[in-house]
């Protein structure tokens, strides 16, 4: 029978051996992961952009409707003193 001290390295090799197995899975389970998270990343990106883009539109319809009613009004002084 071998002696426990002649038992006890190649067992810590198996060990380790399977421990950097389980690194390696866990290390290619993270990169799908980080994939994902970058898709989603990108398509948060894509809608924030997407909504800075629509609040500029809105300004830019209401400050032109302001301009105009301003001129309206303008006008409408106008007539008003010249009668």
């Amino acid at each position: 029978m071998t002696e426990p001290k002649d038992m006890i390295v190649p067992m810590l090799e198996e060990i380790r051996a399977e421990m950097t197995r389980a690194f390696d899975e866990v290390d290619k389970r993270f990169d799908g992961v980080d994939k994902r998270l970058d898709t989603i990343d990108g398509r948060q990106k894509s809608f924030n952009n997407a909504l800075t883009a629509d609040t500029m539109m809105g300004r830019f319809v209401t400050g032109d409707f302001e301009e105009r009613i301003g001129e309206l009004e303008k006008k409408v002084e106008q007539l008003i003193k010249g009668n």
